[in-house]
This record gives C-alpha cells, structure tokens and sequence, in this order.
C-alpha cells in the first residue's frame, strides 16, 4: 500500500494539466521547432501545475524535461520541484509495439526521471492497457507499486486507454487481484461532444443505470479519473479531418482512426458553430471542461479545485501545440470555474444544466439543441481499440530486454550519490 503520509491525490492532482501528446510528429511536422519552453513557463504563470507526457510521444518528454529544467535551474527565479506535477507513462514503444514486462518499465521509469529532470515522478500510467493481457497489466502495476514504495521514484500509479469499459474491468481486476485501488484513471476522447460514453449516464441523468463506468471506477475504489482529448485527438476542429486517406492536408489524417463518415459528421458541426460566430475548437472545449468538471466531480471522482476551494471538479488534459491555444484552453477554464463558484454560492444545480452565464448557456443550448441532433446515429460512436488484425510486434523472447544506453547505470550512479550524501 502506498505509504500512509501521501496525501490523497483529489488533493495533490491540478484540475487541469497541460498535455504534451502534440509535442509529437503526430500532431506538427516538427515538434522541435515548437516553442516548447515558452507554451510551459506560459502554462505555469497562467497556473496550470500539471504536465503529461510520455516516452511514446515522441520527443515530448525530452522537450517537456528541457522546459521544465530551464524553469527548475533559473538563476533570478527557480521554479521549486514541488510547484509542479509531473505525469508520465510506460509501457507503450511504438503504434503497435508494447513491452509490460517488469524489466522494461523500470527502465523506462529511470529513463523518464533523466529525460523529465526529476527525481520522482507524480504520476505514473501504464499507457493504453487494451493493448496487451490483463495478466501483463497487473504485473506492470505490481512493478510501478515496487518502485513507488521500495525506490520512492512514483508517487500515485494508474492506468490509461481509450474504452471505457476496458479500463473499468482492468480497474476491478487489479482491486481484486491486490486488494489497493487504482489511484487515477486517465480516459481519452471519450467525454467530447461527440463521443460522452465515460459519463453519459450520469450526463444525462440516468440514474437508476448500475452499469454506468463512473460507477465501476468509484466501486473499484478509483480515486481519481482523468478526461483527456476534448477535441477527439482532433477531430472536433474547425478544419477538421479530411475524409480522404489520401490528403496531405494534415498529418492527423496517416493515423486517426476515425472513418470518413465520422469526420464529414464532425465538419458539419464545424459549420454550425461558426453560424454563431463561433469556433469548434472553442465549443467543443468549453462544453467538456464544464460538463467533465461538474460530473466527475458528482459521481466522486473530482479533485480539488484549487487551494483554499471547497469546490470539486472533474480533472482534464488539455493538449496544445501553441500559447494561443493554451491561453484560449485556460481562459474557457477560467470561465468554468467562476460559474461552478458562484453555482455553489447560489446553493445548488441550475434548471437544465445552465450555470448562470451567457458563455455557458449559449454553448450548452448549441451543443444540446443543435450539434447533437445534427451527429445522429454518429453521437458516441467510438472505434475499437484495438483494431481489427493488431498484433503486439514485441515478440515474446524480447520483452523485458532493454537498451545498452547507460540508462540503469546513470541511474544507479546517482542513486548512490544521493546516499553518500545523506
């Protein structure tokens, strides 16, 4: 169990962590060429405390683990470790190449805390558990466990993917098999305007739904659940994503796995929010910041606000690729939590989900009345994960083995410098 002075990660965790997935060739042809420490020491005077990466998005951990270490060794105004929360993952190599194996997420642990420029990590997710054997989940976990109370390397350990009901039998099989909850949840492109299956039960209301997600995470003892991905990895964007396979117009078309249904579907959304002179992006943020805020923290799974606030909210990743973006992304946050204060103060949930302001009203009125309707048969549609033929290329004889990098080594050294020091 983790030891009895770590505080409750509803206490520890921001409401909303700067995801670095767009740090990535995935999203932007160069991820270098990114101002990278700019969008973090932006972030983190607009603050926000909490940054995601993970050693499968490319080079976002090095160029996050740069920022922050230019933040942390600054000569006027050093930026104390403690201030931020450092989310990071293992597990995951490449799109279709996965190693869970003890070996090789201690390595990947010791790589990240070099990359990161940190000597522990807040928290660890083993990355898109579907992928691989509930079997190698569980011992992936056993092994983030070791090294958070054996190493002191970890603080909180969880779990990450794409369905919901994936991870909530992961969760209730790792409860089972150790008898220690999960300490969070990270759910991706599943509570957007489109796809709202993680919390459409509780989303719209449906009570007396005992097969609801949120309330298998809350039974299996999750303390904390995480909605990332607002815009559908893209998809829910003004520009959208072409249908053609074939386009050149983004790189987001090489691998989305979103049909070419689905993205026309999503474009005409694009459409109706610009007849209000508004943008999707804007909406489609707005709508699930204030909707993952007020359900997750309804079905218990919130964190607090913010120091010195009794309110609870529901925790989110955002990602950016740019300050604008992240000052848009903050300022919609913002606007959340104003209207989720003064809701409180008021005493109590406004008739039809309207928080008390013209902001809020006009995107939930946009997304409810007409952007739903407009989906169709195409609301909460999702796509298996994973698709059909995958295949882990990790062959079995190589898991666990790990690069001659002077990782391990580098590791120990410094361990044993610590203690010669103590």
């Amino acid at each position: 169990m983790a030891p009895s002075t770590t505080p409750p990660l509803k206490s520890t965790l921001p409401p909303l962590l700067l995801g670095t997935a767009t740090f990535n060739t995935q999203y932007v042809p160069d991820p270098h060429s990114l101002p990278y420490r700019s969008i973090v020491a932006r972030a983190i005077s607009l603050g926000v405390r909490g940054f995601d990466t993970s050693p499968y998005y490319g080079p976002s951990e090095i160029l996050v683990g740069d920022a922050l270490n230019a933040l942390f060794t600054s000569e006027t105004n050093p930026l104390p470790r403690e201030d931020v929360f450092i989310v990071t993952k293992a597990g995951r190599i490449a799109s279709d190449e996965f190693d869970y194996s003890p070996a090789w997420v201690r390595y990947s642990i010791y790589r990240s805390l070099q990359r990161l420029h940190t000597e522990y990590l807040d928290l660890v997710y083993m990355h898109d558990v579907e992928f691989v054997s509930p079997a190698e989940v569980l011992g992936a976990v056993k092994e983030l466990r070791r090294l958070r109370d054996e190493e002191g390397v970890i603080k909180y350990v969880g779990i990450s993917g794409f369905p919901p009901k994936v991870l909530a039998e992961l969760a209730e099989m790792i409860l089972r098999e150790t008898g220690e909850p999960l300490d969070a949840m990270m759910s991706y492109g599943h509570f957007t305007v489109q796809n709202r299956l993680l919390g459409v039960d509780e989303l719209l209301e449906r009570k007396e739904e005992e097969s609801s997600v949120l309330k298998r995470f809350k039974k299996a003892g999750v303390e904390v659940i995480l909605n990332a991905s607002m815009l559908g990895m893209g998809l829910l964007t003004q520009k959208g994503i072409p249908p053609n396979p074939e386009s050149k117009e983004s790189p987001l078309v090489k691998w989305h796995p979103s049909p070419p249904e689905l993205r026309i579907a999503c474009k005409k959304l694009g459409e109706l929010a610009a007849a209000k002179g508004e943008r999707l992006e804007s909406v489609a943020i707005r709508w699930a910041l204030e909707e993952w805020a007020r359900v997750g923290a309804e079905a218990g799974v919130g964190v607090d606000a913010g120091s010195g606030s009794s309110l609870k909210v529901g925790a989110t990743v955002c990602g950016v690729s740019s300050i604008p973006e992240l000052e848009e992304t903050v300022a919609e946050w913002n606007g959340v939590l104003e209207g989720l204060e003064k809701l409180a103060a008021a005493g109590g949930k406004q008739e039809g989900r309207v928080y008390g302001s013209e902001r809020q009203e006009k995107v939930l009125k946009l997304v409810e009345d007409e952007m739903w309707p407009a989906l169709g048969n195409w609301i909460d549609f999702t796509w298996a994960s994973p698709g059909e033929g995958y295949v882990n290329t990790r062959r079995p004889e190589d898991k666990g083995k790990v690069p001659d990098d002077g990782v391990i080594a580098a590791h120990e050294e410094r361990v044993k410098n610590r203690k010669s020091k103590l």
